[in-house]
């Protein structure tokens, strides 16, 4: 077996760009990192697939089985990485520096990392008879759209009791997190001389009247919906950015808005989408003028796992940490949707994920390696 070792692995993933991004001028194709991956897992003497997504040109999803059985382990990743700028990074982002007991580099933690930490892990149990399956996922834009996610859920396979995903969490299990909505209102008033508002419909004074009313519909959200386990308790619903009119001597004409809206596990993205609607209608009648929203992207759905299932209770075991929420949004729900317990748990930290100089300490790796063993020896062996 030619498979490279740890930090050799992690330095060629690192090495191998696979950005994605909602403009097209960035977006990069994620197949060089499925392609290594599964010479990688089929040396290791796994079943390898690589699904192309429909209509993604060079977008993949990569499943990769050994053994056979109704139940076993799902260890899932995703191959792609957020956009960004060499000028702010001490070293090159692309490839991997060991520094002050860091390894640094575009996707160390967030999440190329893991897959070199899981092949590490595995590696023992290669001669072993499974009873049940041991899958590994690796997923295309989870950064941009999660479209391999959702291309999973869709098609509801692969099939597995367990999953693990291993966002950089600092080797703490997350069972919950937060859904995302991030959503786009327009308005298209009249233009006109500002010296005689009648002249015109002022979409800026409609949008704020729709600012208004979402503040309000976020005071109701946080009235209604707590939960303790989360650092904020309650939904939040941020006004992100506005653009409108075009010189203060003139009615605005058109105007834009774009917010984030992040539910708590019970809560319905699609609900919401719609009561938002309901609320805002009047007000583009008020003004006379044309109110149109749509989302940004799909959206997450929140995620949870109940705190006394089995991989809850034994990732608790495993790492000393009792589980916690989070903010951020993950996998896990399109997992979950195909009928796995799911938990988030991974070597790094999310303080470092999105930022330049991103890092994976080099004292989370063996200690993940040992978490994941002990899994597969559960859910597997």
């Amino acid at each position: 077996m030619r498979l490279p070792k740890l930090t050799d692995r992690m330095s060629q993933l690192i090495g191998t760009p696979s950005v994605s991004c909602t403009h097209p001028d960035i977006d990069m194709s994620n197949l060089p990192v499925i392609e290594l991956l599964a010479d990688w897992f089929q040396q290791l003497g796994f079943n390898v697939e690589i699904q192309h997504l429909e209509g993604m040109p060079g977008k993949a999803n990569l499943i990769a089985t050994l053994g056979q059985g109704p139940g076993g382990l799902v260890l899932s990743g995703h191959t792609d990485t957020v956009p960004f700028n060499e000028s702010r990074w001490q070293s090159d982002p692309l490839r991997l520096t060991e520094k002050d007991n860091k390894l640094y580099g575009l996707g160390t933690c967030d999440m190329k990392g893991f897959f070199s930490v899981v092949i590490e892990s595995l590696i023992p149990y290669l001669d072993q008879p499974l009873k049940q399956p041991l899958i590994i996922l690796a997923t295309a834009d989870e950064e941009s759209s999660m479209s391999g996610a959702r291309a999973l859920a869709q098609q509801g396979f692969p099939k597995a009791r367990y999953a693990i995903i291993g966002e950089p969490t600092g080797l703490k299990p997350i069972h919950m997190h937060k859904g995302i909505m991030m959503e786009v209102i327009r308005i298209q008033g009249k233009a006109g001389h500002s010296s005689n508002p009648a002249l015109g419909n002022n979409a800026l004074d409609a949008m704020h009247d729709v600012m208004g009313e979402l503040k309000t519909f976020r005071k109701e959200l946080a009235q209604k919906y707590q939960n303790a386990d989360f650092e904020v308790s309650v939904p939040t619903l941020n006004l992100g950015c506005i653009h409108g009119g075009d010189n203060p001597n003139r009615i605005c004409g058109s105007c834009e808005l774009q917010y984030d809206l992040r539910a708590l596990p019970g809560m319905n993205n699609d609900d919401l989408r719609t009561e938002i609607q309901q609320r805002l209608k009047p007000l583009a009648e008020t003004h006379q003028v044309e109110l149109s929203a749509e989302a940004i992207f799909e959206g997450v759905p929140s995620f949870a796992t109940e705190k006394n299932s089995p991989i809850v209770t034994l990732a608790e075991q495993l790492t000393g940490h009792t589980s916690e929420a989070v903010a951020f949004a993950t996998e896990a729900p399109f997992l979950q949707q195909m009928g796995m317990e799911t938990i988030v748990l991974g070597p790094g930290s999310i303080d470092q994920a999105h930022q330049p100089d991103e890092f994976m300490a080099l004292d989370q790796i063996d200690p993940m390696v040992s978490i994941l063993r002990k899994m597969i020896e559960h859910c597997c062996l």
